[in-house]
């Protein structure tokens, strides 16, 4: 499928609405306006691409709401060249808005459909990540430590071993609640053992779940 004029003439009309929703960073803007949703989409929802709403992509996980990946990426302060880890890759979206932001990305997926759907189409929409499959709960030590965290599913509490990942003066954002709803959290590491905590609203996320699903 293309990105056609109607889909960016709907795209815009979609940005707009988010900065009368309060989202304020143009360069976020600028790169949600740029990728095109409607390719990260399950074919019965294509159509509602451009809309407001979360919608299902498979393996019971959703597709964010819009206003919801540019909230929570707005309140990472995206920084050009920062290493960033992406806990849930989920359709490969948020992971592409990411890159258009010229961030260092680092996703990780535990349910293996969705790995190798997201690997896919982010590798023909010429963006390259570096993507693995495995435990979002685990991160990935090994090419630690992350400017910036970012993970997009509800966390019954603050992963410990993500937050040893994060590097001083780093930033974590993460969904933390139930799964009825989760208080969107973002974690500043002031120090080697030390952390600012702070909450923004409420939303509604998957739960996030421990260890890989084949």
């Amino acid at each position: 499928m293309e990105d056609s004029f109607r889909h960016k003439g709907l795209r815009k009309k979609l940005i707009q609405q988010l900065r009368d929703k309060g989202i304020k960073n143009e360069e976020i803007l600028e790169a949600m306006n740029n990728v095109p949703r409607h390719l990260f989409m399950d074919s019965g929802f294509i159509h509602f691409s451009y809309q407001d709403k979360a919608f299902p992509i498979g393996a019971g996980q959703t597709i964010s709401q819009p206003y919801t990946v540019a909230f929570q990426t707005q309140l990472l302060n995206p920084i050009k060249f920062e290493k960033v880890l992406e806990v849930g890759t989920g359709s490969g979206y948020q992971c592409a808005i990411l890159m258009e932001l010229k961030m260092i990305v680092f996703t990780i997926e535990r349910q293996r459909e969705l790995y190798l759907k997201a690997q896919d189409q982010l590798k023909k929409l010429s963006y390259n990540p570096r993507i693995f499959y495995g435990d979002g709960y685990a991160g990935l030590p090994t090419y630690g430590p992350f400017d910036k965290i970012l993970v997009t599913a509800g966390a019954p509490s603050i992963p410990e071993k993500l937050l040893e990942q994060l590097k001083v003066g780093g930033r974590m954002v993460v969904p933390v609640g139930d799964k009825t709803k989760q208080v969107m959290t973002l974690i500043e590491k002031t120090g080697e053992s030390n952390y600012s905590k702070s909450e923004h609203g409420t939303f509604l996320f998957v739960p996030m779940l421990k260890g890989k699903q084949t």
